[in-house]
């Protein structure tokens, strides 16, 4: 199974890197391993993790406060957010469209 980022999932996962990285030097890589194992975890189980909202499921990162909001589209997963935990929720459902 395949995956790709939705552009904007893909900006906020990059600014997030950034964040780490300035706040301490390998943070941001640290951040994206996780990020990797997460979606290593949904391609091997997508359904697996809980429903999030009608057409999307999340699965949590487990060392930073994010979450990976994506669906499951025919043979492909989509990401649509790589959202931090305390952000406002809902703010990604516009990508669906």
């Amino acid at each position: 199974m395949n995956y790709q980022f939705h552009p904007e999932a893909e900006a906020e996962f990059a600014d997030a890197v950034s964040y780490y990285d300035a706040a301490e030097d390998g943070l941001g890589d640290d951040l994206e391993q996780e990020v990797a194992a997460v979606v290593a975890r949904i391609l091997r189980n997508p359904n697996s993790w809980p429903k999030y909202s009608n057409r999307t499921r999340r699965c949590l990162c487990n060392r930073f406060p994010y979450s990976i909001i994506y669906r499951v589209k025919d043979d492909e997963i989509v990401i649509y957010a790589v959202m931090h935990q305390k952000r406002k929720p809902g703010y990604w459902k516009d990508r669906l469209k």
